[in-house]
């Protein structure tokens, strides 16, 4: 566990609501121009999908945030599965 706090924690918050809200912006803005003609179910699982997409790159983001690495760290080998 960390004991000092680093600057990538309120720097990973601020870009990530500022990235989000970009993103939003961007569906709210563009979307209902290309999809508005399209039935109610369809415009609905676009809507879903696109509410949920934003997700895909959110777990190296956080491992980011915390590590200051882009993937997770190698687990620690557990010390029952040495050869002996």
């Amino acid at each position: 566990m960390r004991e000092t706090p680093t600057w990538r924690i309120p720097v990973g918050i601020i870009t990530l609501f500022l990235a989000l809200m970009a993103y939003a912006i961007a569906v709210a803005r563009f979307a209902p121009d290309l999809i508005g003609r399209w039935p109610g179910w369809a415009q609905t699982m676009v809507y879903l999908v696109l509410g949920v997409i934003w997700l895909l790159p959110l777990r190296r983001f956080l491992i980011w945030m915390e590590t200051g690495r882009w993937s997770a760290p190698d687990p620690l080998p557990d010390p029952d599965d040495r050869p002996r």
